[in-house]
């Protein structure tokens, strides 16, 4: 190690897990923020608020979930006959003459106000062929995280009015339809009581509102070392800390929601599943292995990273060399640049203990685990009798693989889908450097794979009545 460095760094003193010395050495001020302990695995990832951090990825970019989101749309329209079917039989049964709907996981894409539009078409048929009274008007509550791009919803509106205007154009006014944000989680209370009339979610209640914390032990070392979420080499305490979150989350999501409901009122909840009781499957779980490989790859022992130095008045690069654990070792000149190294001119030099560049640090991916479950059939039909607020009136799986033979084209589709979810979880966990590596090696896994056999994701949507 540099004499110079070391001196500097034998002279910090502790301000808790991270510090920030201002010292001055051979006349140069140097910021210093640099790891003094490793920070155990279990804060890495527990302490993280999903609540905070989850997020959808934003904004119309070729990375966001707008663009790669047709996977999720042709899934809700493989079972669009049962949601429509469900408002419709509402409808019929309750005759409001203002029917509040709650999209519960909107996300930030076109997913969401298309399925509202064709659930006032719906109603609209509905009314004119059995009804035939005024139609209701519509209050919409699409529900989010409060992370999640609501601007990029509400952009979208005047669209979603002038269209639904112009498909009424031959019908003088068309329906009154009024739309509303509200951010907050869904574990837990949202609306007053008795407000709503049906409930619809689409691939959302499969996140966890946490990491289970059951997965880590009580030195906070992570029990699931080399995965991120349940697989062939986890232990069985792994897949029954799983079980128990979903089923907290699960009967709490159900306790929360009929308390909004009128009597009477439905839910149709779509999720990602499994079938009988093994986790492992060519599905969901592959998904999440394929991941896991591909964060391995970017484990590296050694990082650097690029940081201004002034010297002279001028601006230029020095290259901070970090070691495993992320603290600077030394630091090393860019060509072309002054000689400065760490206290020959007068100047500064700012050092900031960061995520290396397309690395990734072990002790980083054995903390990381995912906030997701895949529940079975059984699964959900024992937590919605064992809560007890609902009737379960229709529970159908849905299997879904590639409907092309391009298995190279499908994979993308599918790894760029992947991208656009996990994008928030991992930049915060790992840092936003490693993710254009992490994804090219994901993209290159998942196409490998399907082009060696067929990947069938599994899916389920209840319909749930209030008692």
């Amino acid at each position: 190690m540099d004499k110079s460095l070391r001196n500097i760094i034998g002279r910090r003193r502790r301000k808790g897990p991270k510090q920030k010395n201002l010292l001055f050495k051979r006349g140069i001020k140097v910021s210093f923020e640099l790891k003094t302990q490793r920070t155990p695995s279990f804060l890495l990832t527990t302490t993280m608020d999903v609540e905070k951090v989850f997020h959808m990825t934003g904004g119309a970019g070729d990375s966001s979930y707008a663009k790669n989101s047709s996977l999720q749309k042709k899934g809700s329209d493989m079972v669009k006959h049962i949601t429509m079917g469900a408002i419709q039989q509402l409808y019929l049964t309750t005759s409001p003459k203002s029917i509040g709907i709650a999209d519960l996981g909107c996300s930030s894409g076109t997913n969401s106000l298309s399925t509202i539009r064709e659930m006032v078409d719906a109603i609209e048929e509905t009314n004119r062929s059995k009804v035939s009274q005024p139609l209701p008007e519509f209050r919409v509550y699409l529900n989010d995280l409060p992370t999640n791009d609501f601007n990029a919803v509400f952009k979208a509106l005047p669209d979603f009015y002038r269209e639904l205007k112009q498909a009424r154009i031959d019908q003088g006014s068309g329906p009154s339809i009024y739309i509303a944000g509200y951010p907050g989680s869904f574990y837990g209370r949202l609306f007053p009581t008795d407000c709503l009339h049906f409930i619809y979610s689409s691939y959302s209640l499969h996140w966890l509102s946490r990491v289970p914390p059951a997965l880590y032990d009580e030195q906070g070392m992570s029990i699931n070392k080399g995965n991120i979420y349940i697989s062939e080499s986890s232990p069985p305490e792994v897949s029954e800390a799983y079980f128990r979150q979903f089923q907290e989350d699960f009967s709490l999501f159900l306790r929360s929601r009929s308390e909004e409901l009128i009597a009477g009122g439905r839910m149709v909840l779509i999720l990602l599943g499994r079938i009988g009781s093994n986790h492992v499957d060519r599905g969901n779980s592959l998904l999440w292995k394929l991941l896991t490989q591909s964060l391995t790859i970017l484990v590296s022992q050694e990082g650097k990273r690029e940081r201004w130095h002034w010297s002279e008045g001028k601006r230029v690069r020095a290259v901070v060399v970090v070691d495993k654990s992320g603290v600077a070792v030394r630091a090393e000149k860019r060509r072309g640049s002054c000689n400065c190294g760490w206290g020959r001119e007068k100047g500064w030099l700012e050092v900031t203990r960061r995520e290396k560049l397309g690395k990734v640090e072990k002790d980083r991916l054995d903390s990381y685990e995912a906030h997701f479950y895949a529940p079975s059939k059984e699964e959900l039909e024992d937590e919605t009798r064992r809560e007890g607020s609902f009737e379960m009136d229709r529970l159908e799986m849905v299997e879904m693989g590639r409907d092309v033979e391009d298995s190279k084209s499908y994979g993308m589709a599918v790894a760029k889908a992947v991208r656009a979810i996990q994008e928030s979880m991992i930049s915060h966990h790992f840092g936003e450097g490693i993710v254009d590596s992490l994804f090219q090696q994901y993209e290159r896994l998942v196409v490998e794979e399907m082009a060696r056999e067929e990947m069938i994701t599994v899916s389920f949507v209840i319909v749930l009545g209030k008692k």
